[in-house]
């Protein structure tokens, strides 16, 4: 059986990098339609709780402790989903997600920064940080992070 994780030899794309683009395509087209403001946010926010909540252990643990530190350090992070990733997003840019790590049965859950995050320092520094356990130590750094990144 052919590993569907990773691109094929000739270069094209593997069934869950398809599947991810079919997804994210799937999200673009509800949040067109799902009107604007108040009523957009809220039903994006939703997608962002019902991505969670179909996620399988250790992944949705992960999820939703990450949801909370998010959420409690940025309230004016908007929720929502980003290649079915829960993501957070600051001025309608995503800053923040959660790459679960059943989305392409990778080892470890990746918690991700984009480029609207201030997190620079320097000429180089990180912006993705595997998670296996959403620890209290964990929380803390994320917490760290979030108030850097929004800052």
């Amino acid at each position: 059986m052919a590993d569907t994780r990773t691109a094929a030899a000739d270069g094209t794309f593997s069934a869950d990098e398809r599947a991810a683009m079919k997804q994210r395509a799937t999200e673009l087209k509800a949040q067109s339609a799902s009107g604007k403001g108040a009523a957009k946010r809220q039903k994006e926010a939703q997608a962002c709780l019902d991505a969670i909540a179909a996620l399988p252990e250790p992944d949705k643990t992960i999820a939703e402790r990450f949801h909370v530190a998010v959420t409690e350090t940025a309230p004016h992070l908007e929720p929502k989903t980003w290649y079915g990733f829960p993501s957070y997003a600051l001025d309608g840019k995503v800053l923040t997600f959660l790459q679960p790590a059943s989305k392409f049965d990778t080892r470890y859950a990746s918690i991700g920064f984009n480029e609207v995050a201030a997190l620079d320092d320097g000429d180089f520094w990180p912006t993705s940080f595997a998670v296996t356990e959403f620890t209290d130590a964990v929380d803390e750094a994320v917490r760290q992070l979030v108030a850097r990144a929004v800052a």
